[in-house]
């Protein structure tokens, strides 16, 4: 989709990375400068709707605009800002809700022509040097996707169990809280997390921290802080913490050797980009298990963890685009390593 008016940034693209909690937003000029950048609000269609979702959006773009020195909404008289918007986003989960978003943003103008895709395609391309890899991500949940410069991808729904999803921030905390209760009351076998997870908390038992979460008295998103428990009691050698963090790995590299056999990659190098919070934590039993478990099947791939922002990656998917030069991409990156 595309209009015909010269933007303001001939061969610009306007960068958005929209997460659940937060939306970076950057102006990229042609040469891979870039001009502006801001962070505004969550991005969240399934509370809020897609025009509402897509408006928070466009205050930080209004915002990364004026910094530049272009003018408002009101006073561009049609012309698009760039050349082309990149849009990464989360909830774009199947290819019906990329459609129903990719709509919603170009009708605001912003660019000649248009693309949204899952934002899991954000943390691939931040951390590979070409669109050529497979990436993981371990949020809140789990997520994998794979791109060919020629323009194949491998993905997944990625909606939850009912797509047979396991692991992320939500599945290793459900897990863990699972065997520590059954652990407390005799059902389950002996493991430390039935006091290093409620010990967290300031609690003596499972059974508090249980009552705690069920009548809301803990605020849902600190069960989030579970994870690293987890992986502290797993490091301590207890036995079912680390049956727990080897299954997420298990499942990571599930996820990528699918992925890549999808692209027939499993002989080839290749970055297998590992990103979100989960990951950032490089828990060592976790990044053995991933290592160990990809070099039985795809021993040339590269596994790393991401640290570049995802918003670099929705960039450098805009030039890649409109086929800036490589100098464009360099610099670009440049910017993004800075202290």
């Amino acid at each position: 989709m595309g209009v015909t008016s010269e933007p303001l940034v001939p061969g610009g693209v306007l960068a958005i990375d929209a997460g659940n909690s937060k939306t970076d937003v950057a102006l990229v000029a042609a040469d891979g400068r870039v001009l502006g950048g801001t962070r505004g609000g969550g991005f969240q269609p399934p509370l809020v709707g897609i025009d509402p979702a897509v408006s928070v959006v466009a205050e930080a773009v209004e915002r990364v605009a004026a910094a530049a020195g272009l003018p408002a909404a009101g006073d561009r008289g049609g012309r698009p800002l760039v050349e082309y918007t990149s849009a990464c986003l989360a909830n774009a989960d199947l290819p019906v809700e990329e459609r129903q978003l990719q709509d919603a943003v170009h009708a605001r103008g912003w660019a000649r022509s248009t693309k949204v895709a899952n934002d899991t395609f954000a943390i691939l391309r931040a951390g590979v040097e070409e669109p050529r890899g497979v990436a993981v991500v371990c949020g809140a949940g789990i997520n994998c996707v794979g791109m060919l410069p020629d323009g194949r991808t491998a993905r997944f729904p990625a909606i939850g169990k009912i797509s047979g999803d396991w692991g992320g921030g939500s599945g290793l905390v459900e897990e863990a809280l699972w065997f520590a209760a059954r652990a407390e009351d005799g059902r389950g076998e002996p493991t430390a997390l039935a006091t290093t997870l409620p010990g967290h908390f300031g609690l003596r038992t499972m059974y508090e921290l249980i009552e705690a979460i069920h009548l809301e008295h803990l605020p849902y998103a600190r069960r989030y802080e579970l994870t690293p428990v987890l992986f502290r009691t797993a490091d301590a050698g207890d036995a079912v913490a680390c049956s727990v963090v080897d299954r997420q790995a298990e499942e990571i590299v599930a996820l990528a050797t699918v992925a890549m056999r999808r692209l027939d990659l499993l002989d080839e190098e290749v970055d297998v980009v590992l990103g979100g919070g989960v990951m950032a934590a490089n828990n060592p039993r976790l990044m053995a298990g991933i290592s160990a478990g990809l070099a039985l099947i795809a021993p040339k791939a590269r596994p790393h963890v991401v640290t570049a922002p995802p918003v670099l990656g929705a960039a450098l998917l805009g030039l890649d685009h409109t086929s800036a030069p490589r100098s464009a991409h360099l610099a670009l990156r440049e910017f993004y390593s800075r202290p």
